[in-house]
């Protein structure tokens, strides 16, 4: 079955307790909606911060979360000299603390990973295109440097589109942009 595939670039998820740390009275304001209901990119940007390095304006998504968490790349994570797990979101025990600097500067623990290759679905999705979000998949991707993308979990939710996430590094190997097509393989 084909599937839009979205290319997720390096963004930071808020708290509020960590929201009014790092910003001094600003409002988290849209600046365009993403394709998943409910989720944009706002008018506020920081920057990513270690020992070993910075990453400057890093957008941050809202709506503000329940907790704090750095998406990053592979190729990020060499430039922080950091070494985050590859991870569902919101599994971040564990994971890497980095500093965010707004108005700021904040160190955040267990926050930074790599975001795992994911399908969003609906219940409904799960039941038309037969996904058990128990289960990985493997999604070809087409083009020049077409390919195979093993690993791919499924994240299930009333409001989600239905649309695979990947990051930076996986669009660049394989020249992907933003809603191009995949192939589930259901095994």
């Amino acid at each position: 079955m084909k599937i839009n595939i979205g290319v997720s670039n390096r963004h930071v998820h808020l708290c509020n307790e960590d929201f009014k740390k790092i910003f001094n009275n600003k409002d988290l304001e849209i600046v365009r909606y993403l394709t998943q209901p409910g989720e944009f990119a706002s008018n506020l940007k920081v920057t990513l911060k270690t020992d070993k390095g910075v990453i400057e304006n890093v957008r941050v998504l809202g709506p503000i979360r329940k907790y704090t968490q750095v998406e990053i790349s592979k190729t990020d994570a060499y430039k922080l000299g950091l070494n985050p797990p590859v991870r569902d979101s919101g599994d971040i025990e564990n994971s890497e603390d980095i500093i965010i600097v707004g108005d700021n500067a904040v160190r955040v623990s267990s926050c930074c990973i790599i975001a795992s290759r994911h399908i969003h679905a609906t219940p409904a999705d799960l039941l038309r295109y037969n996904l058990d979000p128990n289960k990985k998949y493997s999604v070809r991707v087409f083009g020049e440097k077409g390919g195979v993308l093993d690993n791919v979990s499924v994240k299930v939710n009333d409001n989600y589109a239905f649309e695979m996430h990947v990051d930076t590094d996986d669009a660049n190997a394989h020249l992907l942009e933003n809603g191009v097509e995949g192939l589930i393989i259901n095994e």
